[in-house]
């Protein structure tokens, strides 16, 4: 990011080159934030790495970020993210935002 400070937050899917498996967060500042995940920073992911970043919104304040996340690990968010990454993954596994809370 620039030095600027971003008025925004950003929720994010993480996938992992690793093991297929997504990481939904929100942070302030996306760059930082997926380079600690990069790094092994992120105690909750350090053994999943390397990560793709394949999705991100700007939420206008931390609250708004925060639902936006809870909704994204819920069945209907999932819905919406598979079909929303559809042409992503094209080629790849159709059904990666499935049902079993990964």
């Amino acid at each position: 990011m620039t030095n600027l400070e971003s008025p925004y937050y950003y929720v994010y899917i993480l996938l992992s080159k690793k093991d297929g498996k997504k990481y939904t967060g929100y942070t302030k500042d996306l760059s930082s934030r997926f380079e600690a995940h990069q790094k092994g920073k992120v105690t909750s992911t350090k053994h999943r790495r390397p990560f793709e970043l394949i999705y991100f919104e700007g939420c206008i304040s931390q609250e708004d970020a925060l639902k936006r996340e809870k909704y994204f690990k819920t069945h209907y968010g999932k819905m919406f993210l598979g079909n929303r990454l559809k042409s992503y993954f094209t080629g790849q596994d159709q059904n990666i935002f499935n049902n079993d809370g990964k």
